[in-house]
Parts: C-alpha cells; structure tokens; sequence
C-alpha cells in the first residue's frame, strides 16, 4: 500500500542531525540506544546496537527499530507509541544499569520507558 495515497507524509529527518546515545545494560545483555532528533528536538528515529551481534534477538530489534522510526516519521505520536512498548515481556528481561529505571520486562519495555522520560515527559513540562 502506497502510504501517501493514504493520506501519511513521510516528515524526513534532515542529512545531518543531532543525536543522543545512551549506554545500558538489562542482565548480561549490554546495549547502546541512538535517538536521531528532528531539528525541534522530537526523535524520529532509533537504533539499537546490542552486544550479542549477529544472534536473532539483534536481528528482530533492528527490524523493530526501522519500524518504530518510520512510525515517528508518518507521525505517531511519540507517547502513543511508548504505551504500545512499554509492558512487553521476554528475555533479556530485570535490572538494568539505570537507577531511573531499575528493572524492566524486555529491551522493548526499556526503551519505550526511556523514551517516555526523557522525550514525553520533557515535552509535556515545556
């Protein structure tokens, strides 16, 4: 389905954008999430790198990555999405590296939470 026979426009991130990478790590399974920002400091994209390259797990996240950003960018809401994620439960699930958030039910769960507080949250007292 053609997307912008829809109704949907793509808002594309420019060339060269601002970042922020955060380093975290739930059990044994250590991770870097990048969250690009549109030039009004909303994300419109992440990615994910984990530790264990090359296993399935670091394949489906990439895949959820694309998917979530392209979200972003056809113009869900990013708190909307955050409530789809947060919650999710399967391994690598517990503490985490984070005091803001000590434990969580999976990297999806984590990074909907970490989103939320510092994207929604910071959003919402603006």
């Amino acid at each position: 389905m053609d997307l912008s026979s829809a109704g949907s426009r793509r808002e594309v991130l420019p060339e060269t954008r601002q970042s922020t990478t955060h380093k975290f790590s739930i059990q044994n399974y250590e991770g870097y999430l990048t969250i690009g920002l549109f030039p009004d400091g909303r994300p419109g994209e992440i990615f994910i790198k984990m530790s264990k390259e090359g296993s399935t797990l670091s394949g489906l996240i990439q895949g959820f990555c694309r998917a979530f950003s392209l979200s972003l960018q056809h113009g869900l809401p990013l708190r909307d999405a955050c409530e789809r994620f947060r919650g999710m439960r399967f391994e690598p699930h517990g503490s985490t590296s984070n005091p803001e958030i000590p434990d969580c039910s999976s990297i999806l769960d984590y990074v909907a939470r970490y989103l939320e507080l510092h994207y929604v949250e910071r959003r919402r007292a603006a």
